[in-house]
């Protein structure tokens, strides 16, 4: 029976096998430590790893003991307090609240402190979770190339020398140009032989022989063993490489409604759906817009903490991205994700409106749209109309975020994979 051992090092000498067998053995733990993590975690955290702690309970290996019942002997250790019939008299109980004294020596393991690597927490934090329709693909303005072989070549840079090419070519001219002199010698060498063995070992003819024999020999021993021709370098050329593309259009209310505090969690949960994205995209493009009753296309830092006041237009956060999307974004080209955040306040009579600006203009561009309902004290008319195309549509989700820790929850909701 064959066994083989992967005695290959590790990172930084670790065991990469033990590492994988105790991340699938303490899944579970690990997966709500994650969850944890995320829910206390600061925006510009997101992507770093993270220290997670497993109770003790959790990391006991099961073991046999004797249970109850049956005629059993013990054999202790003999004392000098005790003899055979003393009664041992009862620790003190009740709520007395007496406890054992504290030691100075020795520490007792309530939990074990395992550190994921950026790599691994991501991998937990998405493991389960799905894009909608991830299937366009097309090259990115900017073309990306990367090398491969194409062959090889005569002449090149000497890191790149082929060895194994090189001799074959060498052993392969020497073969050429020394075939002729070679089966020259070995008829020399076979009359030579016949000569001999005839009991001729003097005559003229011998001596011939013999200087053919020495010049074929030269001969073929002049055939330089390797030579500048025969050298061979591996070729590489910049091959062209399909880059998956997205933009995500983060949509949301900054009326005088929509608190810090709201906004903070409308942050979190647009960085968890960028954080997605950059995952399972090559280049991504983020659009911030930004509405009251007006909307306007604006940078990162004055989307999330420029402050306004007034009422609330949603219609035209949806007008200006359809406007952006035609122009900037084509369908063919573009995979487009749209996530709008808002307290739900909204005028009633434009409502219906952003109903429709979203069945018939925005579904038939976008791979996703995501809306999340930021602590709004009740459903308001937006939702009930947003509700109704959710239920018509498998591309456009809702959610309600009542509180910091429910994003990661309903984050994972919209993003679950969907079984067949």
């Amino acid at each position: 029976m064959s066994q083989i051992i992967d005695r290959r090092a590790a990172g930084k000498n670790k065991s990469a096998v033990n590492r994988q067998r105790f991340l699938k053995r303490f899944r579970k733990q690990i997966r709500e430590a994650v969850g944890e993590a995320i829910s206390e975690r600061k925006i510009d955290g997101l992507e770093s790893g993270e220290e997670i702690s497993i109770p003790s309970r959790d990391l006991r290996e099961p073991t046999f003991q004797q249970g109850s019942g049956g005629h059993r002997r013990y054999v202790h250790p003999g004392n000098r307090e005790f003899s055979t019939g003393d009664q041992i008299p009862r620790p003190p109980s009740g709520g007395s609240g007496q406890g054992g004294s504290a030691s100075d020596q020795g520490e007792g393991l309530d939990e074990f402190v395992f550190e994921l690597s950026r790599d691994e927490f991501l991998n937990f934090f998405f493991e389960d979770l799905a894009l909608p329709d991830l299937v366009k693909k097309q090259l990115a303005t900017t073309p990306e190339t990367k090398k491969v072989r194409a062959g090889y070549s005569t002449d090149g840079n000497p890191s790149n020398l082929h060895v194994v090419r090189s001799f074959r070519s060498a052993i392969g001219r020497r073969l050429a140009m020394s075939a002729g002199p070679r089966e020259q010698l070995a008829r020399a060498e076979e009359e030579l032989a016949e000569l001999i063995s005839r009991g001729d070992t003097q005559g003229p003819e011998i001596h011939d022989l013999e200087e053919e024999i020495k010049r074929l020999k030269a001969r073929i021993a002049a055939v330089p063993f390797i030579d500048t021709f025969d050298l061979r370098y591996t070729n590489r050329v910049d091959k062209p490489e399909p880059v998956t593309q997205a933009v995500m259009f983060c949509l949301m209310d900054v009326s005088g409604s929509m608190d810090q505090s709201r906004k903070d969690i409308a942050k979190r949960f647009f960085m968890l759906l960028h954080l997605f994205l950059k995952r399972n995209y090559e280049r991504i493009e983020i659009v911030f817009i930004r509405h009251h009753t007006v909307a306007k296309e604006v940078d990162e830092q004055e989307f999330f903490y420029s402050r306004e006041t007034g009422g609330t237009v949603v219609s035209s956060a949806l007008n200006l991205m359809v406007d952006i999307a035609r122009e900037r974004y084509p369908v063919h080209a573009w995979n487009i994700y749209v996530a709008q955040a808002s307290d739900g306040d909204n005028f009633i009579s434009d409502s219906p409106r952003c109903s429709e600006i979203i069945r018939t203009q925005i579904l038939p561009l976008v791979q996703h749209f995501s809306y999340v309902e930021i602590t709004a004290p009740e459903p308001q008319s937006l939702w009930f109309e947003y509700e109704q195309i959710a239920n018509a549509s498998d591309l456009f989700d809702i959610e309600r975020i009542n509180h910091a820790e429910e994003i990661y929850p309903v984050f994972r909701e919209l993003f679950k994979r969907k079984t067949a």
